[in-house]
């Protein structure tokens, strides 16, 4: 029966509340995670003695998002690292010599059943499924399923812990000594115990195979039969050959799912609002990860993940602004204390930082790596030149229209010419070129705002980009048959506006993307969905038999986009002036914030709402169905 350890308990919760808060302390806007990983570790850590079956806790999420670091953290904080292996599984790299799990344990010495907590890191890598979902040739590191199944992992590999050949060898070896010294006239009652015949490698493998609770002195003064006898009983008991239980190894399992995190893809777009792109990855459900998984792995792989899976979701704006003056504060207190010199940073450095150093969809290291080169490298030489003034202090400040960072060391002013890496590129957008897709967006915010009145939550014409580009940011729309059209009126809308502005003959190709989209709408809407009258049956069945003829909806198809182009076509046409002044002020900002855009719509007698990243467009079906059961009325 288990002991239960009141006070050891107690303390070990103690612990755990202080390691929750240290957490919280290192880490910024994964509180939430933090939480949910401390209680489900509770258990493991307070009593493992309770636990069957190994805890197994999955970590999910973009890169950056700091998953491999908590663990760190975490081993560190509970004093486990002596306890702890970091393990990276791969189908890519084939000259790792280990080819089991197991083996990899016993090299950390935490192949024994004891308390311990295994990091399988970027798992994404050791898919058994290709692109094309067809099963890959594995045999390295197959035992991982068999621990995530039930714990339980074999040891080495059979012949490494048969001691038939330990024990052969130890008996002969003795013997061919007592034989020479005895030759060379020995007492043999003087003969020393075992240690003469084996190595102290080979004592030590022995404990490890044997998973001897022993140590190294009591080994070393065992006679040898009592050294024999353990051997034998090993073998006659075949205890060696049992397989180790793995219960109370905590394994923590890390990887990136790009197929959960489908806007992972805009990795390199540094202009997209982080609170937006943070409202998106927050909508990732356990069943967008388990069908991601299924992606790369066999059903019956994918269930040993088991159901513990924390998602990370990006970081807000005010996540990477705390950062980022966390960043600037250990600058200052490391320069106070290496140099004895006093640095003041102003508001418009940490500003210049994040302009250049966010990239939402890529985590904290772009913004790690902009604090060294806009404030540690501009910084070295403005301390060379205080420590040769004798200057206690130095205020760096940086000025927009003058591209440069101006410090004041001591009594001089000091200039260093800087443009951001990142705003190089903003301010090498062709003028032109910006101006059109400055129309082009506008043009989709304002039918938007039209149908669904509502401000977009960003316009941007101006990015980071090498490619002139931009992108309008609308909120989630149910989809509805009427709201499938206005969306469609929505993609269309970027095209048209240029055509509205410049003429048809100066229309860009940049509608491609946009007329691909609103054509699938449409082809949905007709094949898909039946909400046109004349075709109920589903056209877009993919099996041979049941394959319909989609040639006989293709002129209701081109009928029903034309449409919908000439009624967008009026839209702008009768708010034209909201149309130019949007593309104007877009133009000359590169970027147009919910609020301004709003502000300029009610200008024009268009009132819309502000509405966070968490808004959907839908109607309300609650009140609508009130309203249907106490009139028997309809919903139209």
């Amino acid at each position: 029966m288990l002991e239960f350890d009141r006070e050891l308990v107690a303390q070990r919760k103690a612990k755990l509340d202080e390691v929750s808060q240290a957490l919280k302390q290192h880490f910024v806007g994964i509180d939430q995670i933090i939480d949910d990983l401390i209680a489900y570790i509770q258990v493991w850590y307070l009593m493992p003695e309770l636990l069957k079956r190994p805890v197994i806790v999955n970590l999910w999420g973009m890169t950056g998002v700091g998953k491999t670091d908590l663990v760190r953290q975490l081993v560190r904080l509970l004093d486990f690292r002596d306890r702890f292996a970091e393990i990276e599984l791969s189908n890519i790299d084939q000259t790792f010599w280990q080819s089991s799990v197991s083996s990899v344990l016993d090299r950390h010495e935490l192949h024994d059943g004891k308390p311990c907590i295994a990091l399988f890191d970027e798992i994404q890598r050791f898919n058994t499924l290709d692109v094309d979902g067809k099963p890959m040739e594995q045999t390295r590191f197959m035992d991982f399923w068999s621990l995530l199944s039930d714990g339980s992992l074999a040891r080495k590999d059979q012949e490494e812990n048969e001691i038939d050949s330990f024990l052969a060898r130890y008996l002969w070896e003795r013997k061919r000594r007592q034989k020479m010294r005895l030759k060379q006239g020995d007492d043999e009652d003087d003969f020393a115990p075992y240690e003469e015949y084996i190595s102290t490698y080979e004592l030590l493998s022995l404990r490890k195979t044997l998973n001897l609770d022993m140590d190294m002195e009591t080994l070393f003064n065992l006679t040898e039969a009592e050294l024999i006898e353990i051997l034998l009983d090993a073998k006659k008991h075949k205890t060696i050959y049992e397989p180790v239980n793995h219960a109370q190894t905590l394994i923590l399992i890390s990887g990136n799912l790009d197929e959960a995190f489908h806007i992972a893809g805009e990795a390199a777009e540094a202009d997209i609002d982080a609170d937006i792109f943070h409202a998106i990855t927050r909508k990732v459900t356990l069943m967008d990860v388990k069908n991601a998984l299924l992606c790369k792995f066999r059903p019956e792989q994918v269930a040993r993940f088991g159901n513990i899976h924390l998602i990370y979701p990006s970081l807000r704006k005010q996540d990477f602004q705390q950062l980022i003056q966390r960043e600037v504060a250990r600058v200052q207190a490391d320069t106070v204390a290496r140099t004895g010199v006093t640095l003041h940073v102003d508001d418009s450095i940490q500003q210049l930082i994040y302009r250049n150093g966010v990239f939402p969809a890529q985590g904290v290291r772009p913004l790690f790596s902009s604090v060294t080169d806009i404030l540690d490298v501009n910084l070295s030489g403005l301390l060379l030149q205080a420590l040769s003034q004798d200057s206690s202090t130095i205020h760096m400040q940086y000025d927009d229209d003058a591209q440069a960072i101006v410090a004041q060391v001591g009594a001089d002013m000091v200039h260093i010419p800087f443009s951001g890496r990142v705003d190089k590129v903003r301010a090498s957008n062709n003028e032109a070129v910006t101006a059109n897709i400055s129309v082009h967006e506008a043009g989709h915010a304002t039918v938007y705002m039209l149908l669904f009145a509502v401000a977009p939550m960003q316009l941007q014409s101006r990015i980071a980009n090498s490619y002139a580009g931009g992108f309008t940011f609308p909120h989630q729309v149910y989809r509805t048959r009427r709201s499938l059209l206005d969306m469609a009126k929505v993609y269309l809308a970027g095209g048209l506006a240029e055509e509205l502005v410049f003429g048809a003959q100066h229309a860009s190709i940049g509608r491609a993307q946009d007329r691909e989209e609103a054509t699938r709408i449409v082809l949905d809407h007709i094949r898909r969905y039946g909400f046109e009258d004349e075709f109920q049956a589903n056209y877009v069945l993919e099996e041979s038999s049941y394959r319909m003829n989609t040639d006989a909806s293709d002129a209701k198809v081109e009928r029903l986009v034309a449409h919908l182009v000439a009624e967008t076509r009026r839209l702008l046409t009768e708010h034209q002036a909201l149309l130019l002044e949007l593309a104007l002020a877009l133009a000359a900002q590169g970027k147009l914030e919910s609020a301004h855009i709003a502000e300029l719509a009610q200008r024009h007698g268009l009132s819309v709402a502000v509405c966070d990243e968490n808004y959907m467009a839908v109607a309300d079906y609650a009140q609508c169905l009130n309203s249907v059961v106490e009139q028997q009325g309809n919903c139209s």
